[in-house]
């Protein structure tokens, strides 16, 4: 009995294992909108059975990371607008609340602060992939302040997912831009101990981006999980 359980277990800790590195690459930007995932070379690259790759799917398309289409496979999904309005329900709960109450300790300081430089030099340089990934680890960096691990995986599939949503505005490169100084005065404020400004700040902000990624998805109309190629290919 104690060997069926830990293989369990085991079996188990190795769906999340995938969903989480599956996750991760989406979040980095790795795995596109519409990139099929092949289950073939996937389960080669990551050492694992075909079934196990199932349920890790499973796992994700619960998350609305990605989609199955019958008949045709799993693809990273295209997020829509209620996609795009269930991820700011999330934020807006979550990352006001961590300004507020968040333990934050010079150390902690020190790294969000070098976070909003990375994004002014990327910002100078003009790369728009190098400013998102910084904006993404400020709002990670963010979250992490209230020390739950719970919090951390749910902002994870969060920004898992907002990656998926940039993509749909490749045609407005200067969408992160704007929201660098933002970044910065945030930072600026949490120094400063104004924690109360610093989350109205925040609530400000992240209801800006909603209406102006709603605006964008409403004209783009783009559709969900469209099949296309991606880091795996297709079979």
């Amino acid at each position: 009995m104690d060997t069926l359980t830990d293989g369990a277990a085991e079996h188990a800790h190795t769906t999340s294992w995938i969903a989480s590195v599956l996750r991760g690459r989406i979040a980095a930007g790795e795995l596109t909108p519409g990139s099929k995932l092949s289950e073939e070379p996937l389960s080669a690259a990551l050492g694992v059975s075909r079934n196990t790759l199932r349920q890790a799917f499973t796992t994700l398309a619960g998350e609305s990371i990605v989609t199955r289409i019958p008949n045709r496979g799993v693809f990273v999904a295209s997020p829509g607008v209620e996609e795009v309005r269930e991820i700011y329900r999330v934020r807006r709960m979550i990352e006001p609340a961590a300004v507020l109450w968040g333990d934050l300790t010079p150390e902690v300081l020190h790294n969000l602060e070098e976070i909003v430089q990375r994004a002014q030099e990327a910002r100078n340089s003009g790369s728009v992939t190098d400013m998102a990934d910084a904006n993404q680890s400020l709002h990670r960096a963010v979250v992490a302040l209230t020390g739950s691990a719970s919090l951390q995986e749910l902002m994870d599939r969060v920004l898992a997912e907002m990656r998926l949503v940039f993509y749909t505005m490749a045609s407005a490169p200067d969408f992160h831009s704007h929201y660098v100084d933002r970044n910065v005065a945030l930072v600026k404020q949490l120094r400063a101990g104004e924690r109360e400004e610093a989350a109205a700040g925040l609530r400000a902000y992240l209801d800006t981006a909603e209406a102006e990624l709603l605006e964008h998805l409403a004209d783009s109309a783009l559709p969900a999980g469209a099949p296309g190629s991606g880091a795996y290919g297709t079979r």
